[in-house]
């Protein structure tokens, strides 16, 4: 696997314009990234089950792929080539589809890809794809949706926040401490540092640090883990960040939705199990 903190060294210093960095191409790298032989520390796996709020048990829970394969999925995204530079992306979204259990002696191969490039009201979205294999067979995708916020004449359309639906019943109130931005980004790998200082996350223009979206389904993937199935798709739109230190509210929703609210009703996420 690449080593992460490289490649977001790479990645702020292509964003600066006297070291190649600016306006990026209309394309996708038609490339696809592939490693083999990634097995589980167990060590590794209970820190992230104990960061998340999962069960310490053997079967890997369905974001934990996601952290196995991420340092290659920031490879394509630092590439010169990819569509979006990463100091400005936005997680927007996320699928996971676990095709069926996955054990910690498993070892896995893993390839990712983009695909589907596509405007948006504020800029462009891409979808980055992550694919976990046993022997061959397919055991886990992961496919996240980044927005790249770019400007456009007259601003771009302004979301319609009238008429928000009323916030769903709390099923659990959980306390998210500051210290969740520094423990996930261990865990995971992903040291974004607006998830982890506050002058990080001022750089931009949060006030303070936010939690990252990926802990967040995690976390409420740990609510659900007796109610999950041995196969199943779940789905997460990121709606409103998380701010550190905050006090937010779960619910289950009818038909296997879930969401997570703050103190004043609006969506932080928003999700459905499948």
């Amino acid at each position: 696997m690449p080593a992460a903190g490289a490649l977001y060294r790479r990645a702020v210093l292509g964003a600066l314009p006297r070291l190649g960095g600016g306006r990026r191409g209309p394309g996708l790298p038609a490339v696809e990234l592939a490693t083999g032989g990634v097995t589980v520390d167990r060590a590794h796996l209970a820190d992230y089950d104990r960061v998340c709020g999962f069960r310490l048990t053997d079967r890997l829970p369905a974001t934990f792929p996601h952290v196995m394969g991420f340092p290659l999925a920031l490879r394509l995204m630092t590439a010169p080539e990819f569509p979006i530079p990463l100091t400005g992306v936005v997680h927007v979204g996320n699928r996971i589809t676990v095709r069926r259990p996955i054990s910690a002696d498993e070892t896995l191969d893993f390839t990712t890809y983009a695909e589907d490039l596509r405007p948006h009201d504020r800029g462009r979205q891409v979808d980055v794809v992550l694919v976990g294999s046993v022997d061959g067979e397919e055991v886990w995708r992961g496919v996240s949706t980044y927005l790249g916020r770019e400007r456009k004449p007259g601003g771009g359309e302004r979301r319609d926040r009238s008429g928000r639906p009323e916030a769903p019943a709390a099923t659990a109130r959980w306390r998210v401490e500051p210290r969740v931005g520094t423990q996930y980004a261990r865990v995971s790998g992903d040291h974004n540092p607006i998830h982890t200082s506050r002058l990080g996350a001022r750089l931009f223009g949060f006030r303070r640090p936010i939690a990252h979206g990926m802990w967040s389904k995690a976390r409420c993937l740990a609510a659900l883990e007796t109610r999950l199935p041995d196969a199943y798709t779940v789905e997460v739109d990121f709606k409103l960040p998380v701010p550190l230190p905050s006090t937010v509210s779960f619910a289950l929703l009818p038909d296997g939705g879930f969401a997570v609210h703050d103190s004043r009703g609006r969506p932080h996420l928003v999700g459905l199990v499948r």
